[in-house]
């Protein structure tokens, strides 16, 4: 973590210098996700062409828009910073990491979901966090920097103490979900907890063995976003039709999920490629507090006091909207 720190730093000054430049009106726009169905709403924008449809009644025709597949959050967040990607959806931890290392140069534009995260493990002695041991190891999609990375670093502080806050740090290993998954339905192999995120942590919940440990809200205390599009500011001035599009499409795809979830998990399959069956699916939908997909931030602020109180923002935001663009101010986030 304290090298990525180190790299988010260099590049923050380095782009401190550099967002002035004007940029041109894009038309070929590329979006990063991660694997799950917290991401659902991207498939239903993805499928439906939802970004180019509301950018060309915005005055803006002929948008294409590559999505592209990150294992996590760190990988996401590096490309944007290169410059290789234009949008991020990915968690608050990375957005709070990269607003903060870029003095305010990269912000959320629209969060998508606030669906539980649910630490599973098939080690029989484990079932509180109190039973991790020097040795077990905690599948996480990017070590200390993920949501699963951070809600840990949380759940130490609240018990054992804010000196232990990084107790469980050297147990993470950085797994993307599928990866973790299969890792769990291997009996010898050495990962035998996964923190890990829907539609993984339900289907792990059905191999023998297999059970709960914590989940988020049981940590945060409520809910938690989990995806968010951010950009850097300077894409965002340059490119205020895109912008636009990608609230207007997110709040389409939310409504079209709710009102017909079947093809919202249809869209899912299409573009993921999972295996799982769309009833199977619908009945993680229908796990409690999985239906949170929405477009308010949710338990970002209380993120961003614990990375403040650890060291790692250098900066402790007044209030959400100051990691959000202006276009987000009007919503009810927290």
């Amino acid at each position: 973590m304290r090298g990525f720190l180190r790299c988010l730093t260099a590049v923050g000054v380095m782009l401190a210098g550099t967002f002035s430049a004007g940029a041109a009106e894009k038309t070929d726009i590329s979006i990063t996700r991660q694997p799950g169905i917290l991401y659902l709403a991207s498939h239903v924008m993805e499928t439906q062409k939802l970004i180019e449809k509301h950018a060309a009644a915005d005055g803006l025709p002929g948008v294409t828009v590559e999505w592209r597949t990150f294992s996590g959050g760190g990988a996401q967040t590096d490309a944007l910073l290169s410059g290789s990607v234009d949008i991020v959806n990915t968690g608050t931890g990375n957005l709070l990491l990269l607003w903060d290392r870029t003095r305010g140069k990269v912000k959320g534009i629209v969060t998508n979901s606030a669906q539980p995260v649910i630490m599973v493990s098939r080690d029989p002695r484990v079932q509180s966090l109190k039973d991790i041991q020097q040795g077990d190891k905690i599948a996480v999609p990017t070590v200390g920097v993920s949501t699963q990375a951070i809600l840990l670093q949380m759940a130490a502080a609240q018990m054992y103490g804010d000196d232990q806050v990084h107790k469980f740090d050297a147990n993470t290993v950085q797994l993307g979900h599928p990866d973790a998954m299969a890792a769990l339905a291997n009996q010898t192999h050495e990962v035998k907890n996964h923190f890990s995120a829907p539609p993984f942590q339900y289907l792990e919940l059905k191999q023998p063995g297999v059970h709960k440990v914590i989940d988020s809200r049981d940590i945060i205390g409520g809910e938690l976003t989990q995806g968010t599009f951010f950009t850097t500011t300077q894409f965002a001035s340059a490119n205020p039709t895109i912008i636009k599009a990608v609230r207007e499409a997110t709040a389409e795809a939310i409504d079209f999920i709710k009102k017909d979830p079947k093809s919202a998990v249809e869209a899912y399959k299409t573009v993921s490629g999972d295996k799982t069956g769309v009833d199977d699916l619908l009945a993680i939908l229908n796990e409690p507090h999985m239906m949170e997909f929405r477009m308010d931030p949710q338990g970002t602020m209380k993120f961003a006091a614990h990375l403040y109180k650890t060291g790692t923002l250098k900066t402790m935001p007044k209030a959400w909207t100051d990691y959000y663009l202006p276009e987000a101010a009007d919503l009810n986030g927290n």
